[in-house]
């Protein structure tokens, strides 16, 4: 298979099977064809580390025609694009380079950490069991993600407040402040199929097993997991799954809103689903887009 064909087959398959929307196909695309701009239409039998090697050292001396470089995390999104297109060769058998062989820049420390779409699945897919626990596991990182929630405003949540059915409910934050969290249809699920598994009538929505208390609550508060107990989940997960940068539980809420100002959302909206009383707490995400609007200017609208 020549990589051209396998792009189009993937680029459907994002959209497709993926669920994602179309800006978020149209993002893959554009990073890919800078590899074929790279690597030619080559076999993707063809592609190797060494492919890969000289290719991060290309973008890394790439300047475009006003003789601007690459940004690191603009040279991320390059490299991500690749790796999610080998995930997708190797789930269908098609020989091709190990998509674990790509590693992404180191950002600056000053940079917000996110995670990209694919580490995301990579931490569920690192949850191989079918355990209460497992299925707690994956109902948290699905709802971090989908939701942007703070941690603290996650642990305070009884298995009441969430409706599964409409996909959203109402958090209070920072302030005493409410507002609306609107989750997805994988989180949603996430959540049932823990809830249905769980063989308790306890209050929270996310208890811990481990923990042991002589002198327990009527209402299962001496069970409700802990920040902590929340940062070592993500932790744990992170690891197995191969991520080498730091991820916290506030790791997936920059990562909610990178997602959304990727894929087109306006400013002020991500700043009422985060919560945020300024926007200019908002703008401090707006600099790892602008690198990817610069690119699509670039693409489709600097010859105009």
């Amino acid at each position: 298979m020549y990589l051209s064909e396998a792009i189009g087959d993937f680029i459907e398959s994002v959209e497709i099977e993926g669920g994602r929307s179309k800006s978020t196909a149209d993002n893959y695309r554009l990073y890919l064809e800078r590899f074929v701009e790279f690597a030619d239409d080559i076999k993707v039998n063809d592609i190797k580390s060494e492919t890969v090697r000289k290719y991060r050292l290309w973008l890394n001396r790439y300047e475009n025609d006003q003789g601007q470089e690459l940004g690191t995390t603009t040279q991320s999104y390059h490299l991500i694009a690749l790796r999610r297109l080998l995930v997708y060769l190797s789930k269908r058998d098609v020989e091709s380079l190990d998509p674990s062989k790509i590693e992404l820049p180191k950002t600056s420390r000053s940079e917000v950490t996110f995670l990209y779409y694919d580490e995301i699945e990579r931490m569920l897919e690192a949850i191989s069991g079918d355990k209460e626990s497992d299925l707690r596991d994956r109902a948290i990182i699905e709802l971090l993600f989908s939701g942007g929630l703070r941690v603290s405003e996650l642990v305070k949540l009884n298995r009441d407040d969430v409706n599964t059915e409409r996909r959203e409910f109402m958090v209070r934050g920072k302030g005493k402040k409410d507002r609306p969290i609107f989750i997805s249809k994988n989180a949603s699920e996430q959540i049932k199929n823990y809830l249905s598994a769980r063989q308790d009538n306890l209050v929270p929505l996310f208890i811990n097993y481990s923990r042991r208390n002589t002198r327990p609550t009527n209402d299962g508060s001496y069970k409700r997991l802990s920040a902590r107990s929340i940062q070592r989940i993500i932790d744990k997960y992170a690891k197995l799954a191969g991520i080498t940068k730091h991820v916290s539980p506030h790791t997936m809420r920059h990562s909610f809103a990178t997602d959304l100002l990727m894929n087109g959302a306006d400013l002020r909206s991500v700043q009422s689903m985060l919560g945020h009383a300024s926007i200019s707490t908002t703008q401090v995400y707006t600099h790892i887009t602008d690198s990817h609007l610069k690119e699509v200017h670039d693409k489709f609208h600097s010859e105009t």
